[in-house]
């Protein structure tokens, strides 16, 4: 059994290319990522009990950023002293990731696989699944595997996007057939999850969510927060039993 789909993987090793250009084809995750860290910051620094002050509030904390195409989040998480290991199926990403990390002189450890083929079992303190579980092929398959490899008590993230006509209309017609902010086809709703799938699925394999939180974009000032609209986009944090 895999998590791979082979026709994501396919789609975005085409782009593989163009993820550090801000102006390209993955420009809403570059407009995302400011938003997304700090959230996953914010988080980590309360439940691991770190110093906001500091200029490296996650140093030594062990991340793992399942998906990680070229490397939008390992980089600045490594830059707050976060340990990261990147992995993704395509090897198109990892060698862009690898490349850009090195030019930025950072330490990241990247892996081509996917989860079930990552033989770290409690390795790491927290998992990043951000805006990938709706790419994979076995979504339970997929969250059984990050339940073995992260620690008891270790801190899960989920972003996706709900699963309802809202989504529907926002997410796919909106953004890539009307906005064209996103390549037509980069979303199937089928493979969508509402937070209670989400959270159901998580139960299962010895997770409980501690919050999930809406994330909207706002079309004046370029920018995404944290709101309690969860209709479209959604981050999920679950803790590891």
């Amino acid at each position: 059994m895999t998590t791979v789909n082979k026709k994501e993987i396919e789609k975005f090793s085409k782009l593989a290319k163009d993820w550090w250009n801000p102006n390209g084809k993955f420009k809403p995750l570059h407009l995302f990522n400011p938003a997304r860290i700090n959230f996953i910051k914010e988080k980590l620094i309360t439940h691991f009990k770190r110093d906001p002050n500091s200029k490296k509030p996650l140093d030594k904390l062990k991340i793992l950023d399942i998906g990680c195409g070229g490397g939008l989040l390992c980089e600045p998480l490594c830059r707050l002293g976060a340990n990261m290991t990147g992995i993704d199926a395509s090897s198109a990403n990892i060698e862009v990731a690898k490349l850009h990390s090195k030019n930025m002189q950072l330490n990241i450890n990247y892996i081509q696989c996917p989860p079930e083929k990552l033989n770290l079992n409690n390795e790491f303190d927290v998992i990043l699944n951000m805006e990938v579980i709706e790419h994979v092929s076995n979504t339970n398959l997929f969250i059984k595997n990050c339940s073995k490899l992260i620690k008891k008590n270790g801190v899960m993230f989920v972003a996706t996007i709900n699963k309802n006509l809202k989504s529907y209309l926002f997410a796919i017609i909106g953004a890539e057939y009307v906005l064209r902010w996103l390549p037509i086809g980069t979303h199937d709703w089928n493979k969508f999850l509402t937070p209670q799938d989400l959270e159901i699925l998580a139960n299962s394999n010895s997770f409980s969510v501690l919050e999930t939180a809406g994330m909207k974009f706002n079309v004046f000032t370029k920018k995404w927060s944290k709101t309690h609209d969860c209709s479209v986009n959604f981050i999920s944090t679950f803790i590891k039993n």
